[in-house]
């Protein structure tokens, strides 16, 4: 049995592996035999076009860079059917997952610029492999300190026009024509200085396209978020870039269901959903969400989880009844595509930095809108009518009562 994290999740090593396993799926491949194992990914998997998910070799410069820098790197395809009137309209889109090198000791500075030049390394490598639309975690660019509840860590906030990991984005996205989805902490100085939590969308000239700032925060226990922002206040923007229409949902926000139909109702067909979690917390969660929305809103989704233990140097509780501890538990990583037909890749690994590619055919959008017909069979007027009710003071459940109780 492998030893138990010190947050309590006994499914993984000190190095934030399974049991010496990259994912879950690496481990049914050393002890499951391939011809149970074809059934084992059908189930857990899902199918694409009758088969499984099929990767896609990359040009050596990308897989040499990823051998040299030490993350993980995968690519997989996702087909639609073929069509008499259309042609395949296929995307190469990116998802990065990376820790931070500096310790949260260091100077900001330091800990910003270490963070920017080991993404650009990977950016570099998904520009060489032909990604076309990119898309990090959540507040990429610096420590997940919001589990610290200290202010100082507001620092890392940064204008999303004019910031400096908005301009390295921009250099980027301008130097390998690719749309870049850039989730910071954003400063807004028209608004006093005041904080959100902000996906920034940089199209492929360079150009920033907009902007989305989260919607749903998390208290949970005593990791409150709003110590630093609110929820946001731009609604569910879908961004039409030059190759597809994006949304983002972040983080928490994979837990409300109309969070993600937000983003479908507005035309996305490939909404990110840039995340930091840990283990302990929603790791069960983590392979289903993203799926389920997917499925359920006919668009792709890119889920994108932070990797690695983040040690700070004041010690601080989470309401779960535990002593102070200084690291909020193993961002675990496990970035993955999933299709609107209920396919998915497997997962990048639980504890290395990591690029995923895939190839998506957004044709399967329309397809499976029209193969379930999920828009043509809602009750969006039941829906809307029994939410007006909800949210009056007065609401009353619709509840009938068995009269011999």
């Amino acid at each position: 049995m492998s030893k138990p994290e010190p947050n309590g999740t006994a499914a993984a090593t000190g190095d934030g592996s399974l049991g010496g396993f990259d994912s879950v799926d690496k481990m049914l491949e050393a002890y499951v035999p391939a011809d149970k194992l074809v059934h084992v990914q059908r189930v857990l998997h899902g199918w694409n076009q009758g088969r499984p998910v099929a990767a896609v070799p990359l040009p050596e410069a990308a897989t040499s860079a990823a051998a040299e820098g030490g993350y993980d790197l995968q690519a997989y395809r996702f087909e639609a059917a073929p069509e008499q009137l259309r042609p395949p309209r296929v995307v190469r889109v990116g998802l990065v997952q990376n820790a931070c090198p500096a310790p949260t000791t260091a100077p900001f500075a330091e800990q910003r610029q270490a963070i920017h030049d080991r993404v650009r390394q990977i950016i570099d490598a998904a520009g060489e492999a032909g990604v076309q639309v990119l898309c990090m975690q959540e507040a990429w660019h610096m420590p997940f300190a919001f589990c610290t509840r200290e202010k100082s860590w507001c620092e890392f906030a940064e204008s999303a026009e004019e910031g400096p990991s908005t301009r390295l984005c921009q250099e980027l996205a301008r130097k390998h024509g690719m749309v870049i989805v850039n989730p910071i902490l954003e400063r807004d100085d028209a608004h006093g200085g005041t904080i959100w939590n902000t996906a920034v969308v940089i199209g492929n000239n360079g150009n920033v396209i907009g902007k989305h700032r989260k919607n749903h925060i998390p208290r949970v226990g005593d990791f409150n978020e709003s110590t630093y922002y609110m929820e946001g206040n731009t609604g569910h923007p879908v961004f039409e870039t030059a190759f597809g229409k994006i949304g983002v949902n972040i983080c928490y926000g994979r837990h409300h269901p109309m969070n993600w139909q937000g983003f479908g109702l507005n035309g996305a067909e490939i909404v990110f959903n840039p995340a930091a979690t840990v283990g302990e917390l929603s790791e069960p969660m983590w392979p289903i969400e993203a799926r389920n929305a997917a499925i359920a809103n006919s668009y792709y989704v890119g889920a994108i989880n932070r990797v690695g233990t983040e040690h700070f140097p004041n010690a601080f509780t989470s309401g779960d009844g535990k002593p102070a501890h200084k690291d909020f538990g193993h961002f675990y990583g496990s970035s993955y595509f999933a299709a609107p037909d209920a396919s998915r890749t497997p997962p990048l690994a639980r504890h290395k930095d990591g690029l995923m590619i895939a190839d998506l055919d957004l044709n399967l959008c329309q397809q499976l809108k029209d193969k379930w017909g999920f828009r043509m069979t809602a009750r969006y007027d039941m829906y809307a009518e029994q939410l007006a009710a909800y949210v009056r003071h007065d609401y009353r459940p619709q509840v009938i009562k068995d009269p011999s109780l």
